[in-house]
């Protein structure tokens, strides 16, 4: 239906339509932008649907939600957003639902788990675009000429950071809580804790729990307070910055995703990977991260916008874009067909890592607000005269006054 209908919007004579795309920033260069996949993509795109124009804006990631909320206020809302959470714009009724866009068997191709994570009140709002995982990199050399081993606990970590700083490691744990990705860095560290941002029983937010509040102390006393996490404070440090510093040689370790391995093996490193580790072994579950698509009801191109969306979410757009950046699809075909190219055999640790991976809580309306809070406060939890838990229970607070406004 989905098809039918956009086809003939962009033949029937109904008059030209401008879909205006805002997306995130993927690449660190002109070469790697995301502009070149997604022109490439409207291009193509365009040369079937002559009647409709497709017009991208891409976003770095540290500005995309807020410039994107700030185009809602003015009025101006884009017709497809590619950001980092919807929720907040359903609740006040500004986006298509999938059901609305997306031809069967493009919705029904997506991952469940991604699928279920989109929903708010049980209906999907928010359309997976991109995931990941996240493991433990390490610097292979850097390692060696220390004569440690891959951590397998959190005892293993300090011990490695130590004997790295002892034989000259810049930053021997980079532990980025600076505000592009808090939010990420600090739910690895949760999970691995035994704790995480909500309770799994119902739901509920559990950020200042004793679980939580003990990894951040640990964090605090045993690598940032024992100078292990180099000469940048964490809560100052953004992914960006400590990702081109480990693919530069001059980290040790550090959490990362299937991107930064790419990276750092084009820039010479010898890199390792291993399952987060956790208090006394590896974590149960590592964090899953999606990027999500989001179609704004403003400008009334529902047709236009199901029909680009159907196409992009082609199994060779799909793979263009997760086989650029090794990260992982979002569909089940472009994820079957990637774990049999043998092209892609680097990122089948990740790939395997996701379904028992644990994911933000998507659907809560309230958690781009609790984001913004650990983004803004959670690297004060590791400073010096800090307290975890007055830190842990400010965002705690912020979360429940997120919640109590909807």
């Amino acid at each position: 239906m989905t098809v039918t209908l956009a086809g003939c919007a962009g033949a029937s004579g109904s008059g030209d339509v401008t879909l205006r795309v805002v997306a995130a920033e993927y690449g660190t260069n002109s070469e790697d932008s995301s502009r070149n996949y997604w022109e490439s993509v409207a291009s193509s795109f365009q040369a079937d649907n002559p009647g409709i124009k497709i017009d991208i804006n891409i976003r770095p990631w540290k500005t995309i939600d807020s410039d994107v909320a700030r185009m809602v206020e003015e009025g101006k809302a884009p017709d497809i957003a590619q950001v980092g959470s919807y929720s907040h714009y359903a609740k006040d009724d500004k986006l298509y639902a999938a059901d609305d866009l997306l031809s069967v068997p493009t919705q029904a191709n997506f991952l469940d788990q991604l699928s279920e994570a989109g929903e708010v009140n049980r209906i999907q709002y928010g359309m997976p675009f991109i995931a990941s995982t996240r493991l433990l990199f390490y610097n292979k050399e850097l390692f060696a000429s220390a004569g440690v081993s891959a951590p397998k606990d959190w005892d293993d970590i300090k011990s490695a950071a130590e004997a790295l700083k002892a034989d000259g490691v810049t930053t021997p744990f980079a532990l980025p809580l600076g505000t592009e990705e808090a939010q990420g860095e600090a739910l690895m560290w949760l999970l691995s804790g035994g704790g995480g941002v909500t309770d799994n029983a119902d739901g509920s937010y559990s950020i200042d729990s004793p679980a939580n509040v003990a990894t951040f102390t640990w964090l605090r006393k045993n690598l940032v307070g024992a100078g292990l996490t180099g000469p940048v404070a964490p809560g100052k440090l953004d992914r960006a910055t400590a990702f081109k510093a480990f693919t530069s040689g001059q980290v040790g370790m550090l959490n990362g995703h299937p991107t930064l391995m790419k990276d750092a093996v084009k820039r010479g490193i010898k890199v390792g990977m291993v399952p987060l580790p956790a208090e006394d072994g590896p974590a149960k579950s590592s964090v899953g991260v999606a990027d999500w698509v989001m179609a704004f009801k403003q400008n009334g191109h529902r047709e236009e916008i199901g029909s680009f969306l159907d196409y992009a979410y082609e199994d060779r757009n799909v793979l263009s874009f997760a086989g650029q950046y090794d990260l992982l699809p979002v569909t089940y075909s472009a994820n079957e067909a990637m774990l049999a190219d043998p092209e892609h055999q680097d990122v089948k640790t990740f790939l395997t890592a996701l379904p028992e991976s644990e994911l933000f809580p998507y659907g809560k309306n309230s958690w781009s607000q609790v984001s913004e809070s650990f983004k803004k406060n959670i690297g004060r939890a590791v400073e010096r005269g800090q307290s975890p838990g007055a830190v842990l229970g400010q965002i705690a607070r912020d979360a429940s006054a997120a919640e109590a406004s909807e």
